[in-house]
């Protein structure tokens, strides 16, 4: 029977529409009252006002109730088809939700909502290119399938983002409600389909229609089950017993039929069609023919009492007729095929009777024991007749499996007591009577256990066969006694507890010899047997679904959940990992994080939170839980290098680490306290930076194990990589300091911004770091050097600290601190190699060696000058940034000064009422935090422009410098250099008149001054040959090529001159100069043999649409206004 909260009445409530809810069709809208229209007691109820009508819409906006159900369905899709795709996949569909995500943060809704779709549109173009599914399956039709699957999957990945957008429920109601039926009527066809293909890569085609059907099941209960909407209107409380009317169900009955179709004809249709040779060549095929029907048939009618067959009919009793009927005949069908297919194939062995009594003994059992769990499982066991029936059943069943194993007849009261004893427990509900069964049934499986494997002489996953077969025994015996003791009085449930979290550890341990002990030993003989990975991911999930039900039922306490969960989840980590202890290490690893997410989830809620030496002792033993797991971690990085991972990577791995499982304590725990969260970045950046840059690590600092010792001392890296020259790593140090000192600053745990000696130490500090960091790294050679470079750091260094926290004098000294910094530049470049130029040039050319030595000399310091050219660009580049930042910041708390003044009598009035402490944090605020006032500025900080200015032109300079060094002067590099120009300010001494309006002006006039002047140079390099002067000779091809070029480059200076001076003033053009000056530009595009030339035509069609479109867009505006 469906559960009463999805059963339908034959009436319909009546629901009021109002005028702004979305219109549905009349039938969707039946009588909501149960009071004739004549006896209604509140017969103006009708009569709503506009509030109350809208809430009692059929339509509700609000979030999507079903996403995660979504989720677990579509994301292993999307991962998959990300792996087909590759990276050009990858790299579309990252940019474009890049971009969406941009747009979102703005608030631009329906942007975003059109970037995601545009980003799986180009995905899905990037995936046909890139994907090569006709040449994978090598078949046209197939390749075109697969590509279609795929298209439809991308599709619904789009339209499940679509529904997360609540401006689209609010203006397409209908659509929404479109979007919800299609995900939950197509999804299951593309999920089971992508799951399938997946598997069958990984493990190969044999049984690819059994993998079909599993997920055809799973996916069936997921969606096709009935579920309400999420976006109508919840009033099951308006209906009698709280029942819900069909149309707030998700699917409709054709739905419903299809996903019952595809359930029992979609396996059976696909193992034909890739079996078709073979489909009748055995029994073993027949059977496998049955199977994938009748399977799937009896899992829709155990579904069925969960409503899956609400579209055939509602009666309750038709339904259990039509479940008894049919699930007889399939369990007959079912029990039969899997007696040959698997039973008699695989078990073959285990089997003590002779033929033909086999085949009934074992008929019998199977038989018996699914109709018993059926009769169960439907509730059938209910009176005193059909209490008998089960009972005899159930002795007959525990009889005849004896006998069919082999049980000594002497015994064989033995059996039938247990099942005896089972059949009371189920008739019943006796515990004494379960546990009789657990002893019983503990003896039989221990004497099979005996029987058929103790006398093997063999070694089996690193353990003689005894040892197992005693843990087997064990594990077993816990697994028998376990539902019993889960049902006895709550005081008793520890020692469910208990037995649980024993048997959790048994399978741990077995699983881990199995899986990374294969080696099987036998009289000296070796053979690999693999413990498959599907059973670890098997055993794994069904252990967490019985932990979780056992929780959800309170049988259970939440530290033995707790236990459970983690023992469960580590033994996924030997899937990823081949480390014999590797289970262990990452059970203590999850015993240590996941407290505060499981254990103290309900706690955290509530708001009872650990105290702060709980949150220290916690915190040491995740740490120690990390510093067992290090060879696990080394083993990995093992994996994944291809070599020993040096002492620097595994340091940083550990405290990256353990940054990261401090997470959930820091976060559920200690969210209201920011010095742990500020030590928390600390850790996870001291982590990153160890694992990035590597630095050496002394001996006293490391453990060298057993493992580590031993792939340490392996001489392959020496055989395969040769003799590497080491490069001195102790400079990493520097910088890993000077990167947690601005760290450590940034997030106030060194209080420089109140400190002014601090200020000053760590300012010197940070620049003494990084000046010999730089020094020893790139310029180890040039021992000259080092001093200015270091002094160089020092001055960047104290310049941007006593900019961004200013001190009572260092508004006076900065100005010739930068003076300083700009005099070093010049100086440095030029002592740069001086010295050893000068011993290159004065010394005589020996032999061809030396001169090898002498040009590599030469190239070093053309090297180390460039180098410097790009150090001092990065310091010019910081000082203007960090100059505009400070002018921006004095612009606005000026604009607030004003708004201040300009409501101080209306905030007068009301800062009477005004609590005193927050007038006092506001002063304290304003009086400790170190920032120039606009009366200061006026006063010392005027420098600031000029400086910002000189900072940007500079770095703007050496930028093209490096550009013609680097490049040798590429044609794009100005498009990405012309910005820096962004950052120059209002200055009265340089640029005079220069204003927020005019901040794009030196922007274009670079881009346009520079592709001029490097074309005039493009065209001299052509005409000049060298000593032999000028190559013009009037009518001559270089005289035609010059003044061709500079007719065309002439040709595009009126777009660019009336572009910049539109930039300039920012003023409407009235008349249609740039439009007449547009066509100018052909010629230089189409005919020009520079391709600077050509750039500067592009631009100067852009520059002209791009004015002609913003002075209309101003026409307009204006008109608007007025």
């Amino acid at each position: 029977m469906m559960p009463p909260e999805i059963q339908s009445r034959s009436f319909r409530p009546y629901i009021a529409a109002s005028i702004s809810s979305p219109s549905f069709t009349s039938s969707s809208f039946p009588s909501t009252s149960p009071y004739p229209p004549n006896q209604n007691p509140n017969r103006n109820s009708h009569i709503l006002s506009p509030s109350t009508a809208s809430s009692r819409s059929r339509f509700s906006a609000s979030s999507f109730a079903h996403n995660t159900r979504i989720a677990l369905a579509l994301a292993p899709c999307a991962a998959f088809l990300l792996d087909l795709g590759g990276a050009p996949v990858v790299a579309t569909l990252t940019l474009g939700l890049m971009i969406a995500y941009i747009l979102d943060s703005l608030n631009f809704k329906p942007g975003a909502f059109f970037g995601v779709w545009a980003s799986l549109i180009a995905a899905q173009v990037a995936f046909f290119f890139s994907s090569s599914l006709i040449l994978t399956f090598n078949s046209i039709p197939l390749g075109l399938l697969a590509a279609l699957l795929c298209a439809q999957t991308n599709f619904l990945i789009g339209a499940w983002a679509s529904l997360q957008f609540k401006w689209v429920q609010l203006e397409n109601p209908t659509i929404v409600l479109a979007l919800e039926r299609l995900l939950f009527a197509c999804v299951p066809f593309a999920a089971s389909s992508i799951f399938t293909w997946a598997t069958t890569a990984a493990v190969g085609m044999q049984h690819a229609a059994y993998y079909l059907m599993i997920f055809n099941c799973v996916f069936y209960w997921m969606f096709a089950i009935p579920r309400t909407s999420s976006f109508k209107a919840k009033q099951e409380a308006k209906y009698h017993g709280g029942e819900v009317p069909d149309d707030n169900f998700i699917l409709t009955p054709l739905e419903g039929c299809f996903h019952t179709l595809n359930l029992l004809f979609f396996p059976l249709v696909f193992h034909v069609s890739s079996h078709y040779s073979v489909i009748f060549s055995s029994a073993a095929s027949v059977c496998d023919l049955l199977l994938l029907f009748f399977i799937p048939f009896l899992f829709q009618l155990y579904a069925s009492t969960r409503g899956a067959l609400w579209w055939v009919t509602k009666n309750a009793n038709q339904l259990h007729s039509i479940r008894v009927v049919n699930g007889a005949v399939a369990l007959i069908v079912v029990v039969i095929c899997l007696e040959f297919r698997v039973v008699f194939h695989s078990f073959g062995r285990y089997i003590q009777v002779p033929s033909p009594l086999n085949y009934l003994l074992v008929t019998v059992t199977m038989l018996g024991g699914a109709a018993g769990a059926g009769a169960s499982a439907l509730g059938m066991i209910s009176d005193a007749f059909s209490s008998v029936a089960f009972t005899a059943l159930a002795v007959t069943v525990s009889s005849a499996g004896a006998i069919v194993v082999g049980f000594p007849l002497l015994f064989l009261p033995l059996p039938a007591v247990a099942g005896f004893y089972f059949a009371c427990f189920v008739t019943k509900k006796s515990l004494p009577s379960y546990f009789a069964f657990v002893v019983l049934g503990s003896l039989m499986v221990t004497w099979f256990v005996l029987h058929n494997f103790w006398d093997l002489n063999i070694w089996m996953a690193g353990m003689p066969l005894k040892s197992f077969c005693k843990l087997i025994v064990a594990n077993v015996i816990l697994a028998m006694a376990v539902p019993g003791l889960a049902l006895l009085p709550p005081k008793l449930h520890f020692l469910a507890e208990i037995g649980l979290v024993s048997h959790a550890m048994l399978l741990c341990h077995i699983e881990n010899r199995f899986f990374n002990y294969p080696g099987l030993y036998f009289y000296g003989m070796e053979e690999d047997v693999m413990y498959p990975s599907y059973m670890v991911i098997l055993t794994t999930f069904v252990g967490l679904a019985l932990v979780r039900r056992l929780s959800v039922d309170h049988r259970i306490g939440s530290k033995a959940a707790w236990i459970l969960t983690c023992l469960y989840s580590s033994k996924l980590s030997m899937l990823f990992i081949s480390s014999k202890p590797v289970v262990w290490v990452s059970a203590v690893l999850l015993l240590a994080v996941t407290p505060p997410l499981l254990l103290y989830k309900e706690k955290s809620q509530t708001g009872s939170k650990m105290k702060p030496w709980q949150g220290y002792a916690h915190a040491g033993v995740v740490a120690l839980s990390v510093w067992f797991f290090r060879e696990t971690i080394f083993e990995a990085l093992q994996w994944w290098n291809g070599r020993a991972p040096s002492d620097g990577l595994l340091f940083g791995f550990c405290i990256a680490l353990t940054g990261l499982a401090c997470v959930p304590i820091v976060a559920l725990h200690f969210s209201h306290v920011l010095s742990a969260k500020r030590c928390l970045v600390l850790v996870v950046a001291t982590g990153l930076l160890f694992i990035l840059l590597q630095p050496p690590i002394p001996v006293a600092w490391t453990y060298r194990s057993d493992i580590i010792r031993a792939a340490r001392q392996s001489s392959d890296d020496i055989s395969i990589y040769g003799f590497m020259a080491s490069k001195p790593t102790w400079p990493s140090w520097l910088l890993i300091v000077a990167i947690l000192l601005t760290l450590a600053a940034v997030t106030s745990i060194i209080p420089i911004k109140y400190v002014v000696e601090l200020r000053t130490f760590y300012s010197l500090a940070i620049g003494i770091a990084l000046g010999v960091y730089i020094s020893a790294e790139y310029f180890l050679q040039a021992a000259v050097l080092h001093a200015l470079i270091v002094v160089t750091m020092v001055c960047t260094s104290v310049f941007v600290v006593f900019t961004h926290f200013p001190s009572a004098s260092s508004t006076k000294l900065l100005p010739w601190v930068f003076a300083l910094l700009v005099a070093l530049f010049p100086v440095t470049y030029l002592l740069e190699g001086q010295v050893r130029i000068k011993s290159i040039l004065g010394d005589e050319v020996a032999d061809l060696a030396e001169e090898d030595r002498k040009l590599t000399t030469l190239l070093a310091v053309e090297g180390a000058r460039t180098s410097l050219l790009g150090l001092y660009a990065a310091i010019f580049m910081l000082i203007a940034l960090e100059v505009k930042f400070e002018l921006a910041s004095l612009m606005r708390e000026k604009a607030l000064e004003r708004g201040g003044i300009r409501h101080s009598q209306s905030s007068q009035s009301s800062s009477s009422n005004f609590a005193p402490r927050m007038r006092f944090m506001q002063q304290r605020r304003a009086s400790t935090v170190p920032t120039f006032t606009i009366k200061r500025m006026a006063a010392e900080g005027a420098w600031m422009p000029a400086v910002g200015n000189v900072a940007t032109i500079m770095c703007f300079a050496i930028c093209l410098i490096l550009n013609v060094n680097l490049t040798g002067g590429s044609n794009q590099a100005i498009f990405f250099l012309a910005p820096i120009l962004l950052l120059l300010n209002q200055d009265s001494d340089f640029v005079a008149g220069f204003g927020d309006k005019q901040r794009y002006f030196p922007v274009t006039v670079a881009i346009s001054a520079h592709l001029v002047i490097t074309s005039l140079y493009s065209i001299w390099e052509e005409i000049w040959h060298g000593n032999t002067g000028w190559g013009i000779e009037i009518g001559g091809p270089d005289w035609f090529f010059a003044v061709k070029n500079l007719a065309l480059l002439i040709l595009t200076f009126p777009s660019h001159i009336l572009f910049n001076r539109f930039v300039w003033s920012c003023s409407k053009e009235t008349n249609s100069s740039a439009l007449i000056t547009l066509p100018l530009n052909l010629p230089s595009i189409i005919i020009s043999d520079i391709m600077k030339i050509r750039i500067l035509g592009c631009l100067g069609i852009i520059y002209t649409i791009a004015q002609t479109l913003v002075s209309r867009q101003q026409y307009i505006s204006g008109m608007k206004y007025i």
